[in-house]
């Protein structure tokens, strides 16, 4: 079996994009990315990419009448590589179903809270608002909800009496770059399946 034909979606930094780059470089994946999606053509994750090699799909939400437009236009760059796993790291755009309904079972994301707690943006200052003593990471299934697909793993991390958002973020991203190239490693590998809103991870 081949390596696993990824698209990375994403917005901002880039801190996630570059995990998976640097586990696929390492040869710790069995993935090639064949693209990056990202809405905002100056961000740095866009430079990222053409560090890797990696090509890049770019666009301005504003320019397009609707998403469902400008996800026509990617679904035609997703099915021109042959993507098998759309992995969205730190994408900050509603998903419709027009990308959706196509990619379900094969689109994850990841979320910097432990799911179903803190959906929505900043999971990391929400959860600090609460007083959690715990919080984490979450890598699920998009199905067109908020951040409400089935789970297929999960980290904790632990909340500190003296933390500011910085702080926990920092500990948050590193868990992320951990637990996210490990869940798509086992995706490539086959051990991974969706039942309803159950996933099992073969070890």
């Amino acid at each position: 079996m081949g390596a696993l034909r990824i698209a990375v979606f994403a917005s901002g930094q880039g801190t996630n994009f570059q995990a998976i780059a640097d586990a696929v470089q390492e040869g710790k994946l069995d993935v090639t990315i064949e693209l990056l999606v990202c809405d905002k053509p100056a961000a740095p994750v866009v430079e990222r990419a053409r560090k890797a090699g990696v090509d890049t799909f770019l666009f301005t939400p504003k320019e397009y009448p609707s998403r469902e437009a400008y996800e026509t236009e990617i679904i035609v760059e997703l099915e021109r590589r042959g993507i098998e796993l759309i992995v969205l790291a730190g994408y900050m755009r509603i998903i419709t179903s027009v990308l959706v309904e196509p990619y379900y079972g094969r689109m994850i994301n990841i979320h910097p809270a432990l799911l179903p707690a803190f959906p929505g943006v900043n999971g990391i200052g929400q959860a600090l608002s609460y007083g959690v003593k715990l919080t984490g990471v979450t890598v699920h299934y998009v199905d067109g909800g908020m951040d409400s697909g089935p789970i297929i793993a999960q980290r904790a991390v632990e909340v500190l009496d003296d933390d500011t958002q910085s702080s926990l973020t920092e500990r948050i991203q590193a868990a992320e770059q951990a637990l996210l190239p490990e869940v798509i490693q086992h995706i490539a590998q086959g051990r991974v399946s969706l039942d309803g809103r159950h996933v099992t991870v073969r070890r």
